[in-house]
């Protein structure tokens, strides 16, 4: 069952970060900066714009980037979300996802109007049942 462990039912406690950056989206991303009791998450964006960095109390007109973090297995339908906005620049978006066990976040970009896996050099992406996107790994990791 989606957001349970596979082997027992219970809610899943698993971290994930998602970072979305495009140019001129303020308007499509202002939907999911909002809770929706129709989403299966109920977690929100956060505009990332130059208040975070100055510390003014007014943000910019324009923001590029906006942020979530998810603390269970809840988010399966984000991605398939992300790619069916109308994006004003597709060419210019980019998902970041770090699950809790991934070694560097995951990029993600439209093409041909589907947000797709960038391979990431040195990395690998394998299937997990307690994973939305499975475990990304660092090939050249080195364990200390």
């Amino acid at each position: 069952m989606i957001g349970r462990h596979p082997d027992d039912n219970a809610l899943v406690s698993r971290f994930a970060e998602v970072i979305v950056l495009a140019k001129d989206a303020e308007e499509v991303m202002e939907a999911l900066t909002h809770a929706d009791e129709q989403r299966e998450w109920h977690q929100r964006f956060t505009r990332v714009d130059e208040n975070q960095f100055y510390g003014t109390n007014f943000g910019s007109t324009q923001c590029y980037a906006w942020v979530i973090q998810f603390q269970r297995l809840n988010w399966h339908g984000l991605l398939s979300r992300l790619e069916s906005l109308p994006w004003p620049h597709p060419h210019s978006v980019q998902v970041l996802v770090r699950d809790e066990e991934d070694d560097c976040f995951g990029l993600w970009m439209i093409y041909d109007g589907k947000l797709t896996e960038v391979p990431l050099p040195r990395t690998k992406r394998e299937p997990s049942p307690y994973s939305v996107t499975g475990v990304l790994s660092r090939s050249d990791r080195r364990e200390i």
